[in-house]
């Protein structure tokens, strides 16, 4: 039996069934998404760059059933997640991005509409038959920020305290009162 979350099918197929898909997968099974990280990553150092990367985890499940049984619009709902590596834009230093997706879609085609169902986002379909991975990419990548950043800003090398500011800190004139108060 092959990969549920690869196979090729109908919304409607995927709704009739009431097909439940639990997620096992890494990064480096997705294709574009690993082309965006790797991508941002090359920002970076070479000996910066995190050695494993394309193998972290993406867990989740995805569910298919109908909206409801009066009109057969078929929905995708779950939760998938995912630690990516990213570059922070402050500090421009690798950091763990927390990706978390709760998809609740209308899967239509291209000319079907369906009213009423304000709970769900509309998906439409660009051919009949689709696969699950390919949602589950597209809204990982749009998940991703247009700047990554960490949330934390005590993580955050950009962000030092006053201290440690004030140490960094080459003030050329600091010492002029005093040799000026010398001199007199």
């Amino acid at each position: 039996m092959g990969n549920p979350l690869r196979e090729r099918r109908t919304a409607a197929e995927w709704a009739s069934s009431s097909q439940v898909i639990e997620i096992a997968e890494k990064i480096s099974s997705f294709d574009d998404l690993v082309e965006i990280v790797e991508a941002d990553l090359a920002a970076l150092d070479a000996e910066k760059i995190p050695s494993a990367w394309r193998e972290s985890p993406i867990r989740g499940e995805l569910q298919f059933e109908f909206a409801d049984s009066d009109q057969p619009v078929a929905t995708m709902s779950g939760h998938v997640s995912v630690d990516v590596d990213a570059v922070c834009q402050r500090c421009l230093e690798p950091f763990q991005l927390r990706l978390e997706i709760e998809p609740r879609l209308l899967l239509l085609g291209q000319q079907e509409e369906a009213e009423g169902y304000d709970d769900f986002e509309v998906w439409e379909l660009e051919e009949s038959a689709f696969r699950p991975a390919d949602a589950v990419q597209e809204m990982l990548i749009m998940a991703l920020p247009f700047a990554a950043m960490h949330d934390n800003m005590a993580e955050c090398k950009a962000f030092s305290t006053e201290d440690e500011v004030a140490e960094k800190m080459t003030t050329p004139f600091a010492d002029l009162r005093s040799q000026m108060k010398q001199n007199q």
